[in-house]
């Protein structure tokens, strides 16, 4: 208290001198304070790729590589004669998704239809992977019946595996590869694409990955394979419809 009546009745011109010394004393430290505080309240600029641009690019880039490997073989089969690109036969109708039915994300309904050149069969992408067939339409809409769905059976090969097989719906969020034989050698992970389809699909294109890969316990020469899609259906805002050029 006596500090303190001292300092009340001390002549201004001695008190701005404390105040001047006070400052050029504990200056430099109160200012790395406040930067560090300024710093702290001030947020991280980034750049973050989504989970979905991560798939749609990873989708991408193994279309790419199965396309590359279906040209090779078919360069070789023509003995070398220049062949027009796949994709350059294909158009694409994109559609927005108006509905995912019951739950189970095994159908879609779509605004696109008849009017658009949709007609059933047609293969469906979503997020650059196959994710269903075209399985009624009307002049301004249509219906995906997705893979998953236990009706559907599409043709489909693993990865490098040069065999076909039937991938038929599990219902839910999965799919049966069926009759692939144990000496086969594939693994979870793996990646499965649709096989391709003459007036549907020219070349084969990523539709899903092996989830589970164990030996059938009621067939043992035979695997008992689970896949499951490489996009997540009930996100998708639109799909892209394959129509072949004629």
């Amino acid at each position: 208290m006596l500090g303190g009546f001292i300092f009340l009745f001390t002549p201004k011109r001695v008190t701005n001198k404390f105040q001047f010394a006070f400052v050029r004393t504990f200056g430099w430290p109160l200012g790395i304070g406040r930067s560090i505080t300024l710093a702290a309240d001030t947020p991280l600029s980034t750049d973050v790729v989504s989970r979905r641009e991560y798939n749609q690019l990873r989708n991408h880039l193994a279309n790419i590589i199965q396309q590359r490997n279906q040209a090779q073989k078919d360069i070789e089969k023509l003995s070398g004669l220049r062949i027009k690109p796949s994709w350059e036969q294909m158009n694409f109708v994109l559609a927005d998704v108006v509905t995912v039915s019951d739950g189970l994300q095994n159908e879609l309904i779509i605004n696109r239809g008849s009017d658009d050149n949709l007609a059933k069969g047609q293969f469906v992408l979503g997020d650059n992977s196959i994710i269903g067939t075209i399985s009624s339409v009307s002049a301004h809409g249509a219906k995906v019946k997705l893979f998953t769905d236990p009706t559907s059976k599409i043709p489909i090969k693993v990865d490098q595996l040069d065999v076909v097989r039937i991938m038929q719906g599990a219902g839910g969020n999965s799919a049966k590869i069926k009759l692939l034989q144990i000496n086969h050698k594939v693994k979870k992970g793996d990646i499965v694409f649709a096989d391709k389809k003459p007036g549907c699909l020219d070349v084969p294109m990523i539709i899903g990955k092996i989830t589970q890969c164990k030996r059938d316990d009621k067939a043992p020469s035979l695997w008992d394979i689970t896949v499951e899609p490489v996009c997540d259906v009930q996100r998708l805002n639109y799909v892209a419809v394959i129509v072949m050029s004629p």
